[in-house]
């Protein structure tokens, strides 16, 4: 059984649960996602289905590509994924997977790319408290010591410093869906998903109901 698919993050908004409590959601457009290749454990070792989302003028699809989508009879697509199935043979090649995957209370593990900030310093990237606004302070904003003395005499790996900030690929799990829309191929699950708005998304069922 297909577990995933692939999807864009539209944005936030609120929904108003039992009792009038409000609810930060985050609306996804999962799909429409279509079958482009079946892999099998005979042929390629595993059971696998290669699907891809939203569409691609054709003059933007180069030939290998164009050969490789022609058997699907689908166009071209901007994201191509694979995702496991217990069989490919129960899909068909060119078969549309929609927003009816997924169910109103399931467990979703949703993948994204967070939001690049650039490089940044250890107070904004890290959240280190920073120094005595007083004269003659030099460490304001600093980390202050980094290394060790006589022994090992040397910075640790792994040491929380400056630099590139977001821009990383993040999985948040066990987020619930709390509505779920075939015909606008939309999904809303309860909480904040990783990236910047209209970024691709992945949503996995989680094995906890």
């Amino acid at each position: 059984m297909l577990n995933g698919l692939m999807g864009k993050k539209i944005g936030m908004m609120r929904m108003f649960g039992p009792g009038g409590v409000a609810w930060p959601v985050t609306v996804i457009q999962v799909g429409p996602c279509y079958v482009l290749q079946k892999k099998t454990s005979g042929k390629e070792g595993y059971e696998a289905l290669q699907v891809g989302f939203e569409e691609l003028p054709e003059r933007k699809i180069n030939r290998p590509l164009a050969g490789h989508l022609q058997a699907a009879g689908k166009g071209g697509f901007r994201h191509l994924a694979e995702f496991r199935v217990g069989s490919s043979e129960d899909y068909e090649l060119g078969q549309e997977l929609t927003a009816e995957l997924f169910e109103v209370g399931q467990k979703v593990h949703v993948t994204g790319v967070s939001k690049g900030r650039g490089f940044t310093g250890v107070t904004k990237r890290h959240g280190f408290a920073r120094g005595p606004e007083t004269h003659g302070c030099t460490t304001h904003r600093a980390p202050g010591s980094i290394g060790t003395s006589a022994t090992p005499s040397r910075v640790h790996k792994g040491r929380k410093l400056p630099g590139q900030h977001g821009n990383k690929k993040v999985t948040v799990k066990n987020l619930t869906v709390i509505d779920v829309r075939p015909e606008d191929n939309l999904v809303m699950v309860k909480g904040a998903v990783p990236g910047h708005i209209n970024g691709l998304v992945f949503l996995n069922k989680s094995e906890y109901r």
